[in-house]
């Protein structure tokens, strides 16, 4: 599991050093491999490799006419792309999935359990101030037993 968050940076290349603390439960766990990819194209998510073929697993069990799936997998594609750690931890995000998430300079990593999320960091901020967390959502969560 994936907790908390922690400030990085992607570089010119393009690519996002992992947080240590997270790309040791990445290394130790799930290997170097990891599946990156969004759907809205405005932060790019990182599964270990191993989660994301569970994910692949379930959807190969719908059917091939299933719209919502077919939606999913279009747009899972076009931003997605397998990747591997380098020696020094370092990632490349896909060069379409950094234009459309602005993704340079400074970022979040953020966890989300059993993968991460990646934001520009000005994005996020904005996106934390313009969609508070509501009674309604705590009502929902505690309906949902948390």
């Amino acid at each position: 599991m994936f907790r908390g968050s922690a400030p990085a940076k992607v570089d010119d290349k393009g690519r996002l050093k992992i947080p240590t603390d997270f790309r040791r439960v990445i290394e130790e766990r799930y290997g170097p491999d990891l599946f990156v990819t969004s759907i809205e194209g405005d932060s790019a998510w990182l599964y270990p490799l191993p989660v994301w073929e569970e994910i692949e697993a379930r959807l190969a069990g719908m059917p091939a006419t299933d719209r919502v799936k077919a939606r999913f997998l279009e747009r899972i594609s076009y931003f997605g792309q397998q990747a591997r750690l380098d020696n020094q931890g370092r990632l490349l995000i896909p060069q379409i999935l950094r234009e459309s998430a602005g993704m340079s300079g400074e970022v979040v990593v953020s966890a989300h359990l059993d993968h991460l999320v990646v934001w520009n960091r000005e994005r996020f901020a904005s996106r934390l101030e313009h969609q508070p967390f509501t009674d309604d959502d705590f009502r929902i969560l505690s309906e949902r037993g948390i």
